[in-house]
């Protein structure tokens, strides 16, 4: 094993450490996603663009682009399709230009899995404007404070898991905060509050 490492060039030592690195993470939030724990972790990464914020919370839809799941999933189709093709592409050039596309293949690929199956998810008989109002559930991704923005929130209406748009009238609610529906804004947006736990 140590003789096969350091028979590797730094690039594909490089390009080991990233597909092992990034399948481990993907094993890892699959594993948390069946547990039910995938919406307890906050990997939040905040990019100021030009003023603009860009949040790549992690989450288990994959519906966002900027997330991390999808981040690790580019990595996992870069990574192993370069290992798997370097020997067959002699140009390092080449080679990385078609990992990359391997990668945002992979991705476009899982977004659009991800998005068919919450369409499908969310075109059963339920109506949103009298089922889920006082609904409880959990935030999937942040929402900012006193309706500066849109967050997502998972809830349980007749014991499905649906995910909305949110919004906030108090302060910002991070990722896994419990909260109540108080109000439906649209078929898509609902109004929510953080519900305190109580102890008794």
């Amino acid at each position: 094993m140590i003789a096969w490492w350091t028979s590797l060039s730094v690039m594909m030592k490089v390009l080991w450490g990233i597909s092992l690195a990034s399948s481990l993470i993907f094993v890892i939030q699959t594993i948390l996603t069946f547990v039910g724990a995938g919406t307890d972790i906050n990997t939040d990464f905040d990019m100021d663009a030009g003023g603009a914020d860009i949040d790549m919370s992690d989450g288990h839809s994959g519906m966002g682009l900027l997330t991390f799941r999808n981040f690790i999933n580019f990595l996992i189709g870069f990574g192993w399709s370069a290992i798997l093709l370097h020997s067959e592409v002699t140009s390092t050039s080449v080679l990385i230009i078609i990992s990359t596309l391997v990668g945002i293949a992979l991705v476009a690929i899982v977004v659009f899995l991800f998005k068919w199956v919450s369409s499908m998810q969310q075109s059963g008989n339920i109506d949103v404007f009298t089922s889920a109002v006082n609904c409880v559930g959990k935030v999937y991704l942040k929402i900012p404070a006193n309706r500066q923005g849109e967050g997502k929130v998972q809830i349980s209406i007749n014991n499905a898991i649906r995910e909305y748009n949110a919004v906030t009238d108090g302060d910002q609610l991070p990722t896994g905060k419990d909260i109540r529906v108080v109000e439906v804004i649209s078929d898509n947006t609902l109004l929510v509050e953080e519900v305190n736990s109580l102890i008794i």
